[in-house]
């Protein structure tokens, strides 16, 4: 309870002993001004509860925007994180992509030196192979009339 409910009440109470007095005295001023203290008594008990909810709802509206920066803090925090992730396993995949190249050029360069030797080794095995392959290329291309 804030100031204003406190006398806005001991304010409404008062009216309503003055209403009361003039009642018994037959005092109409007094009644008057009594009713009129209960009426201002009364709403200004109203206005120190409405002042009271307001300053409730700024206290909430700060502790709702605490945990709103707590928690985006929190999800920031998250997506570095998983950028970081990201890149080192992107970083980790170039390097593999990276070293398949070389292990696949590596093989490739020694599959072509021994084809390369062995048809140095085997000339007439490697013209008459060359020869049959030209010869089905050339016999399954030709026109069929």
């Amino acid at each position: 309870m804030n100031g204003d409910q406190f006398r806005g009440a001991t304010r409404h109470l008062k009216g309503r002993a003055q209403t009361a007095v003039g009642g018994l005295t037959g005092d109409p001023a007094r009644q008057v001004r009594g009713a009129v203290n209960q009426v201002a008594g009364g709403a200004q008990y109203a206005y120190g509860r409405t002042r009271d909810r307001a300053e409730d709802l700024i206290d909430d509206g700060r502790d709702i925007a605490h945990e709103v920066r707590v928690r985006a803090g929190t999800l920031i925090d998250d997506g570095r994180h998983f950028v970081d992730e990201a890149r080192d396993r992107a970083g980790n995949l170039i390097d593999d992509g990276r070293d398949f190249a070389r292990h696949a050029a590596k093989r490739g360069t020694t599959y072509g030196r021994r084809a390369v030797r062995y048809a140095d080794d085997n000339r007439t095995s490697a013209l008459l192979g060359l020869a049959a392959v030209a010869f089905a290329v050339g016999w399954l291309s030709r026109s069929k009339r």
